[in-house]
């Protein structure tokens, strides 16, 4: 649910003193094999034409557009008409990608070299004088093979870029108070090409009782029960929820206007408790599981960071604090000579309950500890919690800062076959270099707590729509390896 299917229109382009059978037949080879290692409807060979001219590049552009592409890439099949071809992905609404064909062998040097290793330089070159964003791979010139590759690499960022343009981010009530570091201008999501509905916490507890006694509820309970099996432990507290998570779902039905797609930034805290006689965490675990992300404390940007996860990583995310240090004892007797890790590269993840129950090792609804020291127990019942699965993970944040600059950060880790002894939705993590880390791109850049976590190392591609959609590079943060200092680090330690 709530993320794209990409279909990818493959635009063959050749400058006109070059053969046009290059192009061609270099075209049908890239879709050929694509096809072979791929699923075949991740793309759609343009037939109509090979790019040559500005009226070749209006029919090229209609021709995708009618076949459904929602993405697009410009194959130099030789050294590729620099004007045409740029104002193909000019014209073209949608994210857009630019590799070009290797050439083949030795023996055909004369009438069968293309040249698109430089005809690459003057394609990158007119984006920059049009002002038009495009990915660019690596290393993005390749035979058949290689450009499949990238193609197939490209999904997950065009869905992203994609996703993004086509997001409306809903959000209940201000932030708690004290938590002014989730606070952030919304300025920079419209830049991105996001909407944002912000509302007050009353409209959605209007909403809330306006779903009492709905007929849906006892369905959504009997499903809440089935995927909580023996960890059902506050099976009073369900039917409420049950009626919160219709409200939510409705409310997203009756909003999301215009737009494909939709994340909350939910509020959880302070009356919350104490007026819905709940808190959200299963909720919002259930729907992050269905491809809605539902974040904490009304963190906009956290949210917006889940949904970018979602999508890159086409799996369930979740949205933790970057909380609290392993304990020395439990570092030495479960993690050290056990696993490549100082102590400084370690620290817990945890949230409440909010982490998606295919994502815990084990799964017990229970009340809010923390909130149950201030409150009654059983206004604070509906955390789902347990020990988040082992696995590697990518940690990481898109933030505009106070003065509305985009900046993100990304690091690659994971978490770790040790017991929490702990409560919440919780894991032991583990970062290399994570305590440099910490201090010169978490604590120096100004980021809040809230970090997003994919489960899976999804940095490339992250670092990659980070770029697309205008982070500046030197605003993307990411765990420098040892002996690589950070501009704020002191060389003397």
């Amino acid at each position: 649910m709530n993320k794209p299917e990409m279909k990818i229109g493959i635009v063959a382009v050749s400058r006109d003193c070059f053969p046009e059978s290059l192009a061609v037949n270099r075209r049908k080879a890239l879709v050929e094999t694509y096809a072979k290692k791929y699923d075949a409807a991740d793309i759609y060979e343009c037939p109509i034409c090979i790019v040559e001219s500005e009226i070749h590049m209006v029919q090229a552009l209609e021709d995708i557009k009618a076949a459904g592409c929602n993405a697009l890439c410009v194959y130099l099949g030789n050294f590729g008409p620099e004007i045409s071809e740029t104002l193909l992905a000019k014209h073209f609404d949608g994210p857009k990608m630019f590799v070009a064909a290797a050439e083949e062998s030795q023996n055909n040097l004369i009438q069968g070299r293309g040249d698109a290793y430089c005809g690459m330089l003057n394609a990158s070159y007119n984006l920059k004088l049009r002002n038009v964003g495009a990915y660019i791979p690596e290393y993005p010139v390749g035979d058949f093979e290689d450009c499949a590759d990238m193609i197939h690499e490209f999904i997950p960022i065009a869905a992203a870029i994609y996703a993004l343009a086509n997001l409306k981010i809903i959000s209940f009530g201000p932030r708690p108070l004290n938590f002014l570091a989730c606070n952030a201008p919304i300025k920079q999501l419209y830049n991105l090409g996001v909407e944002i509905e912000e509302n007050s916490e009353l409209d959605l507890f209007e909403a809330f009782n306006k779903h009492a006694g709905d007929e849906r509820i006892p369905a959504v309970v009997k499903d809440m029960e089935e995927e909580l099996g023996e960890g059902n432990k506050k099976p009073e507290i369900l039917a409420k929820l049950a009626q919160y998570e219709l409200t939510l779902l409705d409310w997203i039905e009756a909003h999301k206007g215009y737009r494909k797609y939709v994340a909350i930034a939910g509020k959880c805290w302070p009356a919350f408790q104490t007026q819905f006689g709940f808190v959200p965490c299963f909720v919002n675990s259930r729907l992050t599981a269905k491809g809605i992300p539902v974040s904490c404390e009304v963190d906009i940007y956290g949210c917006l960071s889940e949904f970018i996860g979602t999508v890159v990583s086409n799996d369930v995310v979740t949205l933790l604090d970057i909380n609290n240090s392993v304990p020395k004892d439990m570092y030495e007797e479960s993690i050290k000579g056990k696993f490549n890790y100082t102590h400084k590269d370690t620290f817990m993840g945890f949230h409440c309950g909010n982490t998606a129950s295919c994502k815990l090792s084990f799964k017990e609804m229970k009340y809010q500890l923390i909130m149950a020291r201030a409150l009654p127990e059983e206004v604070t019942q509906g955390t789902l919690e347990g020990d988040i699965i082992p696995g590697d993970i990518t940690f990481f944040r898109l933030q505009s800062t106070a003065d509305n600059i985009l900046r993100a950060y990304i690091a690659h880790g994971e978490v770790l076959p040790v017991a929490s002894k702990s409560f919440g939705a919780i894991g032991v993590f583990a970062i290399p270099e994570m305590g440099r880390f910490y201090r010169h791109v978490l604590i120096e850049g100004g980021y809040p707590h809230h970090g997003a976590v994919a489960f899976g190392h999804h940095g490339k591609a992250l670092y990659e729509v980070f770029k697309y959609i205008g982070v500046p590079v030197s605003e993307i943060g990411y765990n420098q390896p040892a002996g690589v200092r950070y501009p704020t680090e002191n060389p003397w330690g």
